[in-house]
C-alpha cells in the first residue's frame, strides 16, 4: 500500500482564509486548495500546480504550518476510504488577488473559492473539520502544534 503526499495551501487575507467550495451527493463543504504531490515534484511544486489547477492563482509559498496524516480506516468514511493513506503538508501562502475562478482543472465537486472569516470557521463544514480549532488558535496566538496526527 502507497502513503500519499499531498500540499495544501492556507491563504489568509483580512482575517479571512480561503477555502474551496465543493457540492456533492447534495452536500456542500469546504477544503483547502491543494493536492497530491506527483511523481517528480518536491512539495512546492506539486502546490503551485494544484493552485493553478483549482483556483486560477499563482501562489507565493511561506512556512509549514501543519501536518496532518489521514488513516481513512479510523474515520467515518472507512467503507470508502479503507485503503487511503495520505500526508498532508500545509503551508501558509499569499495571493496578490482577491476573487478567483475555478482554475484549469478544479476538482470534481469544486463549484468555486470563497473567502471564510477565520472567526467563523467553526460554523462552516470545513474539512478536516478538527482542524478548524487548530487554525483559529494559530491565527489567535502565531503558534500551534505543527504535528496533528490522524484526524479528520
Amino acid at each position: 500500500m502507497i502513503i500519499r503526499n499531498s500540499a495544501k495551501a492556507v491563504i489568509v487575507k483580512n482575517d479571512k482564509i480561503l477555502a474551496l467550495k465543493m457540492h456533492e451527493n447534495n452536500n456542500t463543504y469546504y477544503i483547502l486548495p491543494g493536492g497530491g504531490q506527483e511523481h517528480g515534484e518536491n512539495l512546492h511544486q506539486a502546490l503551485k500546480r494544484e493552485c493553478q489547477e483549482e483556483i486560477g492563482a499563482d501562489v507565493e509559498i511561506g512556512e509549514l504550518i501543519f501536518v496532518r496524516e489521514y488513516i481513512g480506516k479510523n474515520h467515518e468514511l472507512a467503507a470508502y476510504h479503507a485503503h487511503a493513506h495520505q500526508m498532508e503538508f500545509m503551508f501558509l501562502c499569499h495571493v496578490y488577488q482577491d476573487t478567483f475562478d475555478n482554475g484549469n482543472n478544479p476538482d470534481k465537486g469544486q463549484t468555486g473559492a470563497e473567502w471564510i472569516p477565520i472567526k467563523d470557521l467553526l460554523e462552516y463544514k470545513l474539512f478536516p473539520q478538527a482542524l478548524r480549532s487548530h487554525l483559529i488558535s494559530y491565527f489567535d496566538s502565531g503558534k500551534a502544534t505543527t504535528y496533528l496526527g490522524d484526524i479528520n
